[in-house]
């Protein structure tokens, strides 16, 4: 597993996520930083992937879109997602979350 930057935020939310050739799947979000996060499915993935997110956050009614995410790591059906095409203001919204929870 490669190097953790910056704060990690356990929490679980619903994360739709969609891939080429119309794969898309449900997973639910272990734990989240502004760079990436950690999920759980039972559809699989595999190392290389890149997927559309969309994130279900509890601040908010709408969710939160990352437009390109690059799977990290599988193992089983816990997977690592890095956050590589993702817009300043939704990486604001994570970064806010996660230091509101450590306040």
């Amino acid at each position: 597993m490669a190097e953790r930057r910056g704060r990690r935020l356990s929490l679980s939310c619903r994360l739709f996520f969609f891939g080429e050739d119309d794969f898309e799947g449900e997973a639910t979000v272990m734990d989240l930083s502004t760079n990436g996060c950690q999920a759980k499915s039972l559809i699989l993935v595999h190392v290389g992937m890149t997927l559309r997110l969309s994130l279900f956050l509890h601040d908010q009614k709408w969710p939160l879109r990352i437009d390109e995410a690059l799977v990290r790591w599988v193992n089983g059906g816990m997977f690592g997602l890095e956050f590589i095409g993702i817009r300043p203001a939704q990486r604001e919204r994570i970064r806010a979350i996660i230091m509101k929870a450590n306040l």
